[in-house]
């Protein structure tokens, strides 16, 4: 339950961990254990952004599926 109600800031890093019990919101699998960036919010949805080789890729999740990045 604290996983739905956490508040992201934008700016801040999280790791994308896929919860499979709930399908809406849900990323792409291959992006299971990534870390991104938070650019902005989208209804209850988090947009991250995930740099790739030459790319940036954009995903709209929501929290159930992504935690706190703990930096060490």
């Amino acid at each position: 339950l604290s996983r739905l109600l956490t508040e992201y800031e934008v700016g801040k890093k999280v790791v994308i961990n896929i919860d499979p019990a709930l399908h809406k919101g849900m990323p792409h699998k291959r992006f299971q254990g990534k870390v991104a960036n938070i650019v902005g919010k989208r209804g209850r949805a988090y947009i991250l952004e995930i740099p790739q080789r030459k790319t940036v890729k954009t995903i709209i999740a929501r929290p159930e599926h992504i935690r706190k990045h703990v930096e060490e």
